[in-house]
């Protein structure tokens, strides 16, 4: 459940009958500690690989690209899971044991060769997802049809049933022996509104109706007592009406140019943002030191901005090192409490204010030890001990447990098996 905070388990206003029984049944932890960066696809690779990104190299939603000194990084979405991830998952483990794998909107599966059946969470998801799969949904009519306009036509709400029905069907149909499944549209609306709103409830009443449908779809296929959930998120959620522009000060510096419309064309030093946190990158190594000073004056007292950390850091915090990993960036921003970081480089002011007309009032992306940013983490099935109750336990450890509960081993896996809430 994509940006399910574990604050919002204990929220007795959270409408989420299906996920509390489910709680009673089994395992519940405090809180799930999530990696650094607290984003989508670092956090969802992390929980099915056991390491975090300094290890399985997964830092953005997708693949930073350098074009060249004194040139803007971008971040390219439209990649492969074999460009994304650079140590096994679950799925490559199980396929090679002989397990039936599926991955139903989960990211970093592009044209990945251990699923037999994949929809993707990658820009043109039908376009990528097994041809099997997609040629069932149709005629089942649950996709429309096999273009990309049809589906994005979509409201968020919607692509979420889709998704789900197209889980169902795959465990109907296929009675996988691992599964994946994102839901998504809860962080899509915590972004715009906050988790804690009404339009917040209403997304985490779609999902847990949602995840009812998970399990009556295994009960219809005989094998609920013999399957284990892991209802897990990849970060929480944080407000922020503050949002911080450090491009906007690098324009100003001579470090970054912009177009009149905003877009960066030059850029000896700039910011990629990820919510609560962001990544400076310095392209020229040839001026990185005299780059890097001038960036530390700029921000020396800059609002909003909590502290700068550099690379000396990295290791405890779980990012790659820079001199390594070409993804990671030479500086991580952390934002003070009620700030977010954005890319803009357009205009004059440092700092701007969100509206509900326009931005977003929800974030994620802080420092993992934010608890704000812990995770929902409940376990139920076949080999969990009922009433297990633990504390803040670390996304890590969930892959190693998985493995453990399907007889495998995760090579390479940094987190301990969870056997506190096993039978």
């Amino acid at each position: 459940m994509d940006g399910f905070a574990a604050y919002l388990l204990t929220n007795e206003q959270a409408p989420i009958p299906t996920l509390r029984k489910l709680a009673k049944e089994g395992a519940v932890a405090e809180g799930l500690k999530v990696s650094n960066p607290s984003v989508t696809w670092p956090n969802h690779t992390t929980l099915v690989t056991g390491v975090h990104p300094d290890q399985h190299s997964v830092l953005f939603n997708g693949v930073l690209v350098r074009p060249g000194p004194g040139l803007p990084v971008k971040v390219d979405g439209q990649r492969d899971k074999g460009d994304l991830v650079a140590v096994p998952t679950l799925a490559d483990v199980l396929h090679e044991a002989g397990y039936r794998t599926a991955g139903i909107n989960w990211p970093c599966t592009r044209n990945s060769k251990t699923l037999d059946d994949d929809f993707p969470d990658v820009p043109q998801q039908i376009t990528h997802s097994t041809p099997r799969l997609r040629e069932e949904l149709i005629a089942l009519g649950i996709l429309k049809d096999a273009t990309e306009r049809s589906f994005s036509a979509q409201s968020a709400a919607s692509r979420d049933q889709i998704w789900t029905a197209a889980a169902v069907h795959v465990i109907e149909a296929r009675r996988p022996n691992f599964m994946m499944f994102h839901m998504l549209v809860t962080d899509s609306t915590h972004h715009k509104y906050g988790a804690l709103s009404p339009a917040g409830y209403n997304a985490v009443a779609l999902v847990d109706g949602q995840l009812r449908e998970v399990l009556r779809a295994l009960n219809e296929a005989g094998i609920r007592e013999r399957t284990t959930l892991f209802i897990v998120a990849d970060h929480g959620f944080e407000k922020a009406l503050k949002i911080v522009n450090p491009n906007v000060l690098f324009r100003k510096a001579g470090l970054l140019e912009a177009t009149s419309v905003g877009q960066i064309v030059r850029a000896r030093a700039q910011i990629v943002s990820e919510g609560g946190t962001a990544l400076v990158y310095l392209t020229n190594s040839e001026t990185r030191n005299e780059d890097a000073a001038k960036v530390r004056e700029v921000l020396r007292e800059a609002e909003g901005i909590a502290e700068v950390i550099g690379p000396e850091r990295f290791a405890e915090l779980g990012y790659p090192d820079p001199e390594k990993n070409p993804q990671m960036a030479q500086m991580v921003l952390a934002a003070k409490e009620g700030y977010a970081f954005n890319n803009s480089a357009l205009g004059d002011e440092l700092v701007t204010e969100v509206t509900l007309e326009q931005g977003n009032q929800g974030h994620h992306g802080y420092l993992a030890s934010n608890p704000k940013m812990n995770a929902v983490f409940v376990a139920a099935g076949r080999g969990i001990k009922k009433g297990a109750r633990v504390g803040v336990i670390d996304n890590i450890r969930v892959a190693p447990t998985i493995a453990h509960l399907l007889g495998v081993e995760l090579p390479g896996a940094r987190g301990k098996v969870l056997k506190e809430i096993l039978e």
